[in-house]
């Protein structure tokens, strides 16, 4: 059967795929993040840029610049990746702290998310919003890492995770601002120049995995998400990834454990996983499972994908909890009547009630005199 807003879905899916790169394990935000703020009139620090897109012109977007601070409220000491995000998950740039501080141009504009990691401290996330071409600056500050096992040297950057050489590493950020901008032309271009470089570094994979989602080869894109996940289990986005291919190949029950191991290893993975899971659990007959992932899906999204209304609706019918579904499609109906969905909602209605399963509006005003 085929799911009834599958295109709608699969396109928030690529949207929701561009996501993080260079293997990050987002965790909750340092409580220490100060607000946004505009940054010191210094013109000389903002020449001080680092990152592959800061030669781009302050007209083509917004300028930000982060500063990474230890608990002190010192410029952090240690090298530290920044990893810039639109809409949370479409990559728009990355780069290693000097001093403390990277700077990024981003376009297009939008709400972006920054997440920070560095070796021996918990990574960091802060959101900020640049609807319009301006300057902006915001401080994150690290808390150390006192797990078992956290790493005790902190030069050396991300415990584990090999460096790209000089060329590949370009290559690989240019093919991420390529990506980021949907420019799929530039992103072949440079994603397979990286991966000539790097073919056994496990982001550079990761993208390469994502760039064949976008261009729907499902089959190319599992090879290179399976591989990525191979030299790297702790990368959760490529364990997120992999289930989403799975699923578009309609491997439905060998989508659900990439999309759950995902969710293990890093709950802030996205919504997008879990609705990804939801839909797999449903398409193999785990209806309550299907049922609590999508819910919890739509609770995560924040509005952003309020389709998955649909999907809960569906589990909820599946489980025989016939008038919780159709208030559910009524509430999607009400606030979403422009949606292509809202017409299979009406007719999901129409439905039940034909069948007996829920009152008519007709009934249910009757039973209210």
């Amino acid at each position: 059967m085929r799911h009834p807003f599958r295109d709608r879905s699969r396109a928030i899916q690529f949207a929701s795929l561009l996501l993080i790169c260079g293997g990050v394990r987002v965790a909750a935000a340092s409580a220490f993040a100060a607000q946004v703020r505009a940054p010191a009139a210094d013109a000389h620090a903002w020449q001080q840029e680092s990152g592959s897109n800061a030669d781009a012109s302050f007209n083509s977007g917004a300028q930000l610049a982060v500063m990474v601070h230890d608990a002190s409220g010192s410029p952090i000491a240690a090298a530290a990746m920044v990893h810039v995000y639109r809409e949370g998950t479409t990559p728009s740039g990355q780069a290693a702290t000097s001093n403390g501080r990277a700077m990024f141009v981003l376009t297009p504009l939008g709400n972006f998310t920054v997440v920070v990691e560095a070796a021996g401290y918990q990574t960091a996330r802060k959101d900020v919003s640049l609807p319009t071409a301006q300057r902006a600056q915001i401080d994150i500050f690290l808390r150390r890492d006192l797990s078992a096992g956290a790493a005790t040297d902190v030069a050396g950057g991300v415990p584990g995770r090999p460096v790209l050489a000089p060329k590949a590493k370009e290559a690989f950020e240019k093919g991420l601002q390529a990506l980021g901008a949907d420019k799929l032309e530039n992103a072949e271009k440079f994603v397979s120049e990286a991966m000539r470089l790097a073919p056994g570094h496990p982001d550079v994979l990761y993208v390469r995995g994502v760039l064949y989602l976008k261009e729907r080869e499902w089959v190319h894109a599992q090879e290179a998400l399976e591989k990525a996940t191979q030299l790297d289990p702790g990368h959760a986005r490529a364990y997120a990834a992999l289930g989403m291919a799975r699923l578009d190949l309609g491997k439905y029950e060998a989508a659900i454990t990439p999309l759950e191991k995902a969710l293990q290893l890093d709950a802030a993975v996205g919504w997008e996983a879990q609705w990804s899971l939801a839909r797999a659990c449903y398409r193999v007959g785990r209806y309550d499972h299907a049922l609590k992932t999508s819910q919890g899906a739509l609770e995560a999204s924040k509005g952003k994908a309020p389709q998955i209304a649909l999907l809960v609706a569906q589990s909820l019918t599946a489980v025989g909890r016939y008038e919780e579904a159709a208030a559910e499609l009524r509430k999607f109906v009400k606030e979403h009547g422009d949606y292509a969905e809202a017409t299979t909602a009406r007719r999901w209605l129409q439905k039940l009630e034909a069948s007996g399963k829920i009152d008519s509006p007709r009934q249910e005003a009757r039973k209210m005199k």
